[in-house]
């Protein structure tokens, strides 16, 4: 690979809902270290198409989507955080719906879609690293990367959590229905024929069930320190 001696890359996948883009956002600030929401590229594709009213089973039309879409991300008012913008409209909040997340879910199961997004996902990885975060980073973007974790935490865990996130915004969500979309998802997102979630052969393993994000952002840490010398 190209890029393989170009910067160093810590990966964190795992399911949704696990805390993977809290984690990765706080962890990039921390290193010094640019981010990449590989999640926020399916989404942002997914908004966009919805936005162009095609048909999200329509996998031809995806891909075409994926490869005319702009995203750029952007550091966020508050630490830690990033905004995402789609075509030029600051999309961030939109891309944060279950409804996002499920037509990202959709489409990322298109091999024409992923592979539209690789080249822009690859073109992350700049000096001094990169942490990418998403479902695949780990076996199939970056399979070279210096570190990997896998982050997981139980279905009903990832499930209060969501549920905690959308009351806080005012939005009217049920503990169980969430908890049934999750599962659902899970089993979607590991069983799809394309780049199924797994945990890579080499990663590190850890379960945040009943962890605080200090305590999952300090093992994620640990993983990267110390640096390799040069």
């Amino acid at each position: 690979m190209s890029h393989a001696h170009s910067a160093p890359v810590l990966t964190i996948d795992g399911p949704s809902g696990s805390g993977k883009g809290t984690v990765s956002a706080r962890v990039a600030g921390q290193l010094g270290w640019r981010l990449l929401d590989s999640g926020a590229l399916y989404r942002a594709v997914g908004y966009a198409a919805g936005m162009a009213g095609l048909d999200l089973s329509d996998v031809d039309a995806m891909a075409r989507c994926a490869e005319a879409t702009r995203i750029q991300f952007r550091a966020g008012a508050a630490e830690g955080t990033t905004r995402v913008i789609v075509n030029g409209h600051d999309a961030t909040d939109e891309l944060r719906t279950e409804t996002a997340g499920a037509a990202a879910s959709a489409i990322a199961a298109m091999a024409p879609v992923r592979d539209a997004l690789v080249a822009l996902q690859l073109g992350f990885r700049k000096a001094p690293g990169l942490v990418a975060d998403g479902r695949d980073m780990g076996t199939v973007i970056f399979p070279d990367a210096a570190f990997k974790v896998f982050l997981t935490a139980s279905a009903s865990e990832r499930a209060k959590r969501r549920y905690k996130q959308l009351k806080e915004k005012g939005l009217s969500v049920t503990l169980a229905g969430l908890q049934r979309e999750i599962e659902a998802r899970d089993n979607r997102d590991a069983s799809r024929a394309v780049a199924p979630l797994k945990p890579a052969a080499d990663a590190v393993i850890v379960d945040t069930t009943g962890m605080g994000i200090d305590d999952v952002v300090a093992k994620v840490l640990a993983v990267v320190h110390p640096l390799p010398a040069a």
